[in-house]
């Protein structure tokens, strides 16, 4: 076979054909993929190579003995298969490839299926093949280059300006340290044939600069700014500006008359409101920082890019500074002085201080501005009533985000209904509805419906809803898209460390302990049980609560479901528990607001990119920290006013108590700007001392827009007009829950005079904080999750361009200035699955302050997490890890999250086989990272198969 083709290792004379491609693979691409060989020909592409070169592979290792023909055949099958896909993930829209990415990408398929000898006579015969071809060509003559012509979209040719593409690399490369343009270029240009169409070429640097990542985090910010010539070229051919091919420095000049354009464009097109062409646009224009757009890491500008930027039939023509001023105008217009807070909006979104959440910043500008991020329902006991919630759930799943529902009112199974003298099926049919709403349901297919279902642990039906995401049994009784939690109250946590029984009763017979919470509640779930005892309810269930408890344990581990969120701590420490019990959380376990049969309820959220606050003297800076915050709060609050409401119940909640979610984001990143390690006293005092900080200037900001605004409705007789903070109201749990709580109650800020301030004045919002998953927001920010430690020094993500690796730029940074960073020490980063543990060259310091997710104890997640809850009017996502699980340790973290006060806990991770490909060459041509993922992200499952949250899914937003 001739050397241009992936591979022709000898064969036997009498080969085993090759696999057949299954058809199906054919349709990864809608465009068509052409493939570049080594003399510069391009010809169509032929899977069925691919599945020759590898039979031929494996044929030269294990020969062709008829035992091996048939796991040949089947394993050539499911090498070609990926490998097809790799490239179709790489060229989504079809295009051009080089032969020796095919070949790169076979390669990585045999050693990924861990064929390591057909593997080595893979590399071998490469080798071999390279050799031969040097051989060759020395001692000729060099051949003179043949110039290169692109191919416009008229059809017409011209001369490939080489100069520009030299001209658009230095520019990217500016100011970034070990960048080289002139290799991205040259690597470019092997990609590249004579009459390449025009729109792949910039696309072939993009792709070169992204090789390189896995050595060089800059390149993230290279690939970045390439793509963003695409993106210009894009929305100034939209718009019919002159200059397409415009460069950066240029669009200094350019931005505010594209700006203008893009704003007049966007209305007229029906896509934004008409409200914002009555700004001042020019003023708005000039007001923008082109420089802001070389901020972005390839991954924040690429999703900002797939999911969010306006378009028109799949044209882009919103360009990243007029996206964050759409935004911003979106969440002025309300205001008096509107330009005014527009610019300052816009300020603190484009320098990526704040970022409100996804809905935020798909909507603020639009004809239809939903901006809120949860709901939160509750279901009542009867068939109308069950399928209107339903109905909510349909209308807003179809414009919003996550839901929260409650459905522990529903009657248990077998239980009389009087209507039909008939028994209950209980609540778990009518959660498979539900379940196969949110999935029919799901935007228009822009974002999946997402909702999860909570149950109170006293209810008849808890053991079958513990089942409800098993793999196994009746799939009738299954919910295997959507989330559940359990809503557990304090009683059953006592009986559990006291080894006492627990009583499941059918909330027919016992409906008023839903709307009870603390001490009331106990009182009268012991009456219930006495009625037990005495033969006057009938329908119930006695066992062990530590025998539930282990199942409830057990389940979480196996399915990742129900999460443990805990009734009393979300209601005791309740703001506003005047009007109302909180019953659920919402979808990610950050929301605890009451709802009602007349409110559903609403929360906004947006996030405070803690990394960004830290001076350059490495201390946290309070008082841009205060202003960050006070507008921060001031754009949330006027998201409640400009806000669509596709259903009554939310609007009258939403506009009666105004509550909003404030939270953090990029917290192990400040962890690393600070050298502190997460598992250490010193990472919880920060978690302590910097959540007081946010607190107390979203509580003053709140207290400073009801003194320009006016208080919120509801206002009276909440725990604020008492002059209760949500630090005090540590007092009211520990009262009510009787010695069971060890919270943390130390204080430096002037909390006292804040107090006063918030009695006489009053808050216009009802709630202030909640820490979200933030997982699209902090992509856009190229910063960490949330709350989150590192999963990973080395690692990949997913988005709609295929993958790409990414590496910890706080580690490379590091062992750059020790000498330390090259290719043995990325190769032993993948040798070792982007842990820096048994790496022996590293210094211990750097072992300690590296340590990824689950090489740090769990149990120092739960106590930061309890430092900052005490600052919290809602909750957090706190995501828990796991290395090594057992029943033993699930038992005392979960009792430790209960005991240290926390409201609420989300996932249970635990680590799977996962490894980072272990191959790859200094020269970046592999940069692969492997990991087998099950529902989850970076490269981490379940070992026992537990659906994890796809928080690095790109076409998940639910939660920010």
């Amino acid at each position: 076979m001739p050397s241009e083709s992936p591979t022709s290792l000898h064969a036997p004379q009498t080969p085993t054909p090759a696999a057949p491609i299954p058809t199906e693979l054919y349709a990864h691409a809608p465009g068509e993929m052409r493939v570049i060989r080594r003399n510069g020909k391009v010809t169509a592409f032929d899977p069925t190579k691919i599945s020759v070169a590898i039979t031929k592979a494996f044929l030269a290792v294990e020969g062709n003995t008829a035992a091996a023909s048939r796991r040949i055949h089947e394993t050539v099958e499911q090498l070609t298969e990926q490998v097809v896909k790799a490239l179709f993930r790489r060229l989504p829209s079809g295009g051009t490839i080089h032969i020796e990415d095919i070949q790169d990408q076979v390669e990585l398929a045999l050693m990924r299926g861990e064929h390591h000898k057909v593997a080595r006579a893979y590399v071998l015969y490469r080798a071999e093949r390279a050799k031969l071809r040097a051989e060759r060509l020395a001692g000729q003559e060099p051949a003179r280059e043949t110039p290169l012509h692109v191919t416009l979209p008229d059809g017409s040719q011209k001369p490939l300006d080489l100069g520009r593409l030299r001209r658009l690399l230095a520019e990217a490369c500016q100011g970034l340290a070990d960048v080289e343009g002139d290799w991205i270029l040259e690597e470019a240009r092997r990609n590249l044939f004579d009459g390449v169409p025009a729109k792949d070429v910039v696309p072939a640097l993009l792709m070169a600069a992204r090789t390189r990542i896995e050595q060089e985090p800059n390149y993230s910010y290279v690939a970045a700014r390439l793509l963003l010539d695409d993106l210009r070229r894009e929305a100034m051919d939209f718009l019919g500006q002159e200059g397409a091919e415009v460069t950066q420095a240029e669009m200094t000049d350019r931005y505010p008359d594209y700006f203008v354009a893009f704003i007049k464009r966007g209305v007229e097109l029906e896509l934004l409101a008409p409200e914002l062409a009555r700004y001042d646009l020019a003023r708005l224009g000039a007001a923008l920082k082109p420089e802001r757009d070389l901020k972005f890491t390839y991954l924040g500008l690429q999703t900002l890019y797939d999911r969010y930027f306006i378009h028109h039939r799949g044209v882009r023509f919103e360009l990243p500074q007029a996206f964050f001023m759409r935004v911003a105008m979106g969440l002025a217009l309300n205001e008096i002085d509107r330009e005014d807070r527009a610019i300052e909006f816009y300020e603190l979104l484009s320098s990526f201080d704040f970022m409100s959440s996804t809905p935020t910043l798909f909507n603020s500008g639009t004809l239809r501005p939903q901006l809120s991020s949860c709901y939160l329902t509750t279901v009542p006991d009867d068939l109308e009533g069950i399928y209107d919630a339903i109905k909510d759930n349909a209308l807003l799943s179809k414009y919003a985000g996550g839901l929260g529902n409650d459905w522990t009112r529903v009657r248990g199974l077998g239980a009389h209904i009087k209507g039909t003298n008939g028994k209950s099926q209980g609540v778990v049919p009518f959660l498979k509805v539900a379940n196969d709403t949110a999935v029919a349901v799901n935007q228009g297919g822009k974002r999946l419906g997402a909702v999860c279902a909570y149950l109170e642990t006293w209810h008849l039906d808890i053991e079958e809803f513990l089942e409800l995401r098993k793999n196994t049994g009746d799939d009738r009784r299954r919910t295997h898209d959507m989330n559940t939690a359990n809503w557990i109250p304090d009683l059953f946590m006592k009986r559990v460390a006291e080894d006492g029984p627990w009583t499941l009763f059918s909330p027919s017979d016992t409906a008023d302990l839903h709307e009870l919470v603390g001490e009331a509640f106990e009182r009268r779930y012991v009456e219930y049980e006495a009625k037990v005892d005495r033969g006057e309810i009938t329908l119930f269930k006695r066992l062990p609560a530590v025998q539930l408890w282990r199942r409830m344990l057990s389940m979480l581990f196996e399915t990742g479901h129900p999460w443990l969120t805990f009734k009393d701590p979300c209601n005791l420490r309740y703001t506003n528990q005047h009007v109302g019990v909180v019953h659920s959380s919402n979808l990610c376990t950050e929301i605890t607001l009451h709802t009602s049969d007349q409110e559903i309820a609403v929360c906004n959220l947006g996030s405070v990119n803690l990394a960004a606050h830290i001076d350059d003297n490495g201390t946290l800076d309070a008082r841009k920290l205060e202003r960050t915050v006070a507008t921060a709060m001031r754009m949330l609050d006027n998201v409640i006013d400009i806000n669509y409401y596709s259903v009554p119940e939310a609007r009258r909640s939403n506009l009666r108590h105004r509550p909003v979610g404030l939270g953090i984001m990029g917290f192990q990143d400040t962890l690393y700007k600070l050298r502190i390690p997460y598992a250490s006293e010193r990472a919880v005092e920060f978690a302590d001392r910097s959540m007081e900080l946010v607190s107390y200037f979203a509580i003053k900001a709140s207290t400073d827009l009801a003194e320009e605004r006016g208080r919120y409705p509801s206002f009276e007789g909440s725990l604020w007009s008492k002059g209760i903070l949500p630090i005090d109201s540590i007092a009211l749990l520990e009262q009510e829950r009787g010695g069971y709580l060890q919270m943390d109650r130390s204080t430096t800020l002037d909390w006292d005079a804040l107090r006063e301030r918030v009695k006489t004045v009053g808050m216009r919002n009802s709630n202030t904080l909640a820490i979200a998953p933030t997982a699209t927001i902090s992509n856009i920010c190229g910063v960490s999750q949330s709350i989150e430690p590192s999963y990973l020094n080395l690692s990949v993500k997913s988005n709609l361009s295929g993958e790409f690796t990414v590496i910890n730029p706080y580690l490379v940074a590091e062992l750059k200035q020790l000498g330390l960073w090259d290719a043995v020490m990325i190769n032993d980063l993948k040798y070792y699955d982007g842990s820096v543990q048994k790496i022996e060259r590293l210094p211990e310091e750097l072992k300690t302050l590296y340590a990824t997710a689950f090489e740090i104890d769990p149990r120092w997640l739960v106590e930061a997490a309890s430092r900052r809850q005490k600052w919290i009017d809602q909750a957090q996502s706190l995501n828990l890890y796991l290395a090594e699980p057992s029943g033993k340790k699930l038992d005392n973290l979960y009792k430790l999250a209960w005991v240290r006060g926390l409201k609420t806990t989300y996932y249970l991770r635990t680590l799977g086989a996962t490894h980072v490909e272990k191959s790859t060459a200094f020269d970046g041509r592999l940069n692969a990272v492997k990991g087998e993922s099950h529902g989850g992200a970076l490269g981490l499952r379940a070992e026992t198969g537990a659906s994890l949250c796809a928080i690095d899914d790109p076409a998940c937003e639910s939660c920010q």
